[in-house]
C-alpha cells in the first residue's frame, strides 16, 4: 500500500473514532432532534408582530455606522450601513406587549430604487418562543408592498429553520421620524420532543 493509500486510511479511522465519540456524546433529546431531522418532522407556524422604528431622538433604535463617498449625493442613499436594534411588540401601539428585539445590519444596496440588503434577526425574549431566534436575510424594496425576505436559520425552538416574512409599512410620523412596520413570519423548524407527538 502506497503511503498515500496509508494516509487516507488513517484519516478514516480519525474520521469514524470521532464520529463514534460524538454518537456517544449526544444527550437523549439532541438524539430525538437529530432523527427527527433525518425523518423530516416538522412544524409549520405563522407568527405576526410589529417592529417600532425609532429613527431619530435620544431614544433612537437605527444608528448610521457607515457611509460611501457617494451616499449623500445619491437619491438612494447608496452605500449607507446602518445597525439597528429595534422592540418587537404584539400590537402596533408604543405600549403594546414586548416579544423581543430586532437587530441586525441594513445596507442601503441599490444605485436606482430605495432598497435595502438586510441581514437581521428577530430575538424572542418573552412568550413560547423566549429564548430563541430567528435569520431574516435578503432584499428588501422598501417602497414596495408586502416585502418578501427569506428565513435562512434560526435557534433554539427554530433550530435549522426556513420559511420567508412578509413585512409592510404599517404607519410612519414623520414629525418624530418614527415608523411602525408589520412582519408576517411563515417559518418550519423541526420539533423537539416534546412536540413529537407519539
Amino acid at each position: 500500500m502506497g503511503s498515500v493509500g496509508v494516509i487516507l486510511m488513517i484519516f478514516s479511522l480519525i474520521i469514524a473514532i470521532t464520529s463514534v465519540d460524538a454518537k456517544s456524546q449526544m444527550s437523549k433529546q439532541e438524539k430525538t432532534w437529530f432523527r427527527n431531522v433525518c425523518r423530516g418532522k416538522e412544524k409549520i407556524v405563522k407568527i405576526h408582530f410589529y417592529v417600532q422604528d425609532v429613527l431619530s431622538g435620544p431614544n433612537k433604535t437605527v444608528w448610521e455606522v457607515s457611509r460611501s463617498n457617494i451616499t449623500s449625493i445619491s437619491p438612494t442613499s447608496f452605500g449607507q450601513v446602518r445597525v439597528l436594534d429595534d422592540l418587537i411588540t404584539a400590537g402596533p401601539e408604543k405600549n403594546s406587549t414586548e416579544l423581543g428585539r430586532l437587530q441586525g445590519l441594513i445596507t442601503f444596496a441599490d444605485l436606482k430604487e430605495s432598497a435595502l440588503a438586510m441581514n437581521i434577526n428577530v430575538v424572542f425574549s418573552k412568550g413560547k418562543y423566549n429564548g430563541s431566534t430567528l435569520c431574516v436575510l435578503g432584499r428588501n424594496p422598501i417602497l414596495e408592498m408586502d416585502r418578501e425576505l427569506p428565513i435562512v436559520g434560526g435557534t433554539g425552538v427554530f433550530r435549522m429553520a426556513r420559511g420567508y416574512s412578509i413585512s409592510n409599512t404599517y404607519s410612519y410620523d414623520p414629525v418624530q421620524d418614527y415608523g411602525v412596520l408589520e412582519y408576517t413570519i411563515y417559518v418550519a423548524y423541526v420539533m423537539k420532543s416534546r412536540d413529537v407527538l407519539h
